[in-house]
């Protein structure tokens, strides 16, 4: 390695539902070569899943429980329960049950002592139906997406919704966390609309979905930052003091899919190569993956 490492200050998680396992794959093959211990780390999404639970090291208890859900799975609906008056898209109540599991009241001390973590969520304009800006968030985001591919979207916002923070250090519960969570995730009808300080909260990646804006003051006072996104963007911004990190090749998976193992492994091996590959770059002074 370098005689002095890249550190990096703060870190940014891209939302991306199952692609975001590739920023597993990522963190836990850079990280500890090069000693990462930001001080302030944002996620969107999925993404805010992957940097808690890759700051805690569970990537593997993560990994294997999610192998497991999926295993003989031949669907992502359940008809069955839908009949019954439940919900269609089983995955939002899975993801619950799988942070729940995941995030005990030791776990959620020790994130509060790592780092400040701050979890992204969209605050809904108040003056449509909670149903109908949900789906024209969604529409907009998925359209501006298609057309222009921008690492990140600015249709949310002209729509009117709210980025916010909500810090880990102010969870006093396994459960608040896991509210700001399923919030952070809540892309109707996959992931059931979010509740957080008794209002209601969509998913972060409405108003961008690789929340580096929550860096901004970092980068300002010259303080170096990393992005970690999960699609194989060719081109990114070029931000003073500011990285961009970024699968070298598309990921071949559903965001919400509750099924498919093999893709979800495929996602963390690319991004164990992509790690690896970043750090060829910086032994060689080069930019991996990017500016």
């Amino acid at each position: 390695m370098a005689s002095e490492p890249q550190t990096y200050e703060g870190l940014a998680y891209a939302g991306g539902g199952n692609r975001c396992y590739w920023q597993g794959g990522f963190h836990e093959t850079v990280a500890p070569r090069l000693g990462l211990k930001p001080k302030r780390v944002v996620g969107a999404s999925a993404g805010a899943f992957a940097m808690l639970y890759t700051a805690l090291g569970l990537g593997p208890e993560v990994r294997e429980r999610v192998r497991e859900a999926c295993i003989g799975r031949r669907s992502d609906l359940d008809w069955a329960a839908f009949r019954r008056g439940g919900r269609l898209f089983p995955v939002g109540e899975m993801y619950r049950e799988l942070l729940t599991l995941v995030f005990t009241p030791e776990r959620l001390a020790a994130l509060q002592g790592l780092a400040d973590f701050r979890i992204a969520i969209a605050r809904p304009p108040g003056r449509w139906p909670l149903p109908l800006i949900a789906a024209l968030g969604i529409g907009a985001y998925q359209l501006e997406k298609k057309l222009s591919r921008p690492v990140h979207p600015t249709a949310g916002r002209r729509l009117g919704f709210v980025p916010e923070l909500v810090s880990v250090a102010d969870c006093e519960t396994p459960e608040a966390l896991v509210a700001a969570l399923m919030a952070s995730a809540a892309v109707p009808p996959f992931m059931p609309a979010g509740l957080v300080g008794g209002r209601s909260a969509l998913d972060g990646g409405l108003v961008d979905s690789a929340p580096a804006w929550a860096l901004n003051d970092l980068e300002a006072a010259g303080e170096p930052t990393l992005v970690l996104l999960t699609r194989p963007f060719a081109e990114v911004p070029a931000v003073a003091h500011r990285r961009y990190a970024r699968p070298s090749e598309t990921i071949p998976i559903s965001q919400f899919t509750i099924r498919d193992w093999e893709g979800i492994r495929f996602a963390y091996a690319l991004g164990v190569r992509d790690g690896e590959a970043f750090l060829r770059a910086i032994e060689r002074g080069g930019m991996a993956g990017g500016r």
